[in-house]
């Protein structure tokens, strides 16, 4: 289950003015370890820690290596990741430069059958208002839309069922669909 709070916050933008929402986020929980990510899947697919821990370092080493060769990598059962840049842009050839580059980006496109599982997740909203008392919990129901980021940091909705996103990329590096 996804668990949401509503939070209830000033959202104005004006000085002396009060203008309040109830504003959705996540509740987040803690980072799981590696370690406790290996155990796991050990434990799930019968295989040592060991072996499990050699497979997941030889992995992550191939997917940084690849991906910072240019490739867009597929890390089995999630998606495809690759690296990007975002930069300034210039008119004249000649200040073309590294000095361009504002950040580095790790740039995530999940796989259909990983947006599939977050649209059949199940949402719970805790209403909190803006003293932090609950004032109203509720399950969700919304559609089960999921967005992905493109490189521009742009968010694109779920395709239709009518144009559906295969998650494979074509040769050109692009996704096929």
């Amino acid at each position: 289950m996804l668990k949401l709070k509503a939070i209830e916050r000033n959202i104005s933008f004006e000085k002396g003015k009060e203008k309040w929402a109830y504003v959705l986020q996540p509740e987040l929980y803690s980072r799981l370890s590696e370690a406790k990510t290996i155990s796991e899947a050990a434990m799930r697919s019968g295989i040592s820690k060991g072996t499990i821990s050699a497979a997941y370092a030889a992995i992550s080493e191939t997917i940084a290596a690849w991906a910072t060769e240019g490739h867009s990598v597929a890390v089995p059962g999630l998606g495809i990741m690759r690296f990007g840049v975002r930069a300034q842009s210039v008119e004249d050839v000649n200040d073309v430069s590294a000095n361009l580059i504002t950040n580095r980006r790790v740039i995530f496109t999940p796989s259909v059958e990983l947006k599939d599982e977050l649209k059949r997740t199940a949402i719970s909203i805790t209403c909190i208002d803006r003293d932090g008392n609950i004032v109203k919990q509720t399950g969700a129901s919304d559609g089960g839309n999921v967005e992905e980021e493109d490189e521009q940091g742009t968010t694109t909705p779920d395709p239709s069922p009518s144009n559906p996103d295969t998650g494979e990329e074509d040769d050109d590096g692009g996704l096929a669909g």
